[in-house]
């Protein structure tokens, strides 16, 4: 069994109601079960090359990760997984790339962007991350957020500086503490988490989830779960309902079956096929 038959994909983007221009970029591999979201900065052709750059260069990297990795059932470093390695590895290399094309080219010297990368393999799913793009699970009809933002405005909350409702109002809600591009060395964070059966994994650029409340979230996702495309673009429709003040990117996945677990000498077929 493949990715491919395991898994569901759709996605959807809007520049929104303010923006001329999407700097949101979006990659799917269906056939390694791979998705990937990037939020771009820096102003038109800047962040949009940041974004792009982003999704391309990790989506190949984590092609090579994949095509080099051992069976699954071994680990990396500091008991980290294979799969984990490779998302890690895919998310630094990108950011080599965007940091080196920033200082060497003044037109793009300010650039940068989040970076959301989720590959599921065998019935686990890995996560690398960067920025204040989110990646949700709905499961048994519960929407959690499996990622944390490296914003001001969660340091703050945190911190108690601020009250969550206070939150909602502050200016400080698109100033990152981290993103790809910035550093020459990027903090990456990591998550692996099982997978089951009827799971929705939610991809989304903050242009969805600062102008949709997450309880609206998960009730579109309730009730749209049997038709992701439609979900998707619901999702972008709401954030544009509600103001559209950013550009607005989604992307989702679906587990339709029980994964089983693929040995490399799989993946490789399966890979040099496609």
């Amino acid at each position: 069994m493949t990715a491919q038959s395991t898994l569901e994909f759709a996605s959807a983007a809007d520049a929104g109601m303010v923006r001329k221009f999407n700097e949101d970029s979006i990659a799917i591999d269906c056939e390694t079960g791979l998705m990937i979201l990037a939020d771009g900065m820096g102003g038109y052709l800047a962040g949009d090359v940041a974004s792009s750059m982003a999704t391309a260069v990790a989506a190949d990297a984590v092609r090579a990760g994949l095509a080099k990795m051992a069976l699954p059932s071994g680990h990396g470093p500091a008991g980290k997984s294979p799969a984990a390695c490779v998302v890690k590895t895919a998310a630094e290399t990108a950011n080599q790339a965007i940091f080196k094309l920033a200082h060497k080219d003044a037109q793009y010297r300010d650039m940068g962007t989040t970076l959301t990368l989720a590959l599921f393999l065998d019935d686990r799913i890995a996560v690398a991350h960067v920025g204040d793009s989110r990646l949700y699970r709905l499961r048994y009809d519960r929407l959690e957020q499996l990622t944390q933002d490296h914003s001001l405005l969660r340091d703050q909350v945190e911190a108690g500086v601020i009250d969550a409702e206070e939150a909602k109002g502050s200016h400080n809600r698109n100033l990152l503490t981290r993103a790809l591009g910035k550093k020459e060395i990027v903090e990456v964070d990591l998550r692996e988490e099982d997978v089951l059966p009827g799971d929705i994994y939610l991809l989304c650029s903050d242009g969805l989830n600062n102008m949709v409340e997450d309880a609206d979230i998960q009730l579109a996702l309730c009730e749209l779960k049997a038709n992701l495309p439609l979900a998707a673009n619901l999702l972008v429709q709401m954030a544009n309902d509600n103001g559209g003040h950013d550009n607005v990117s989604v992307v989702l996945a679906r587990v339709r079956e029980f994964p089983v677990r693929r040995g490399l000498f799989d993946w490789l077929f399966g890979w040099l096929k496609g």
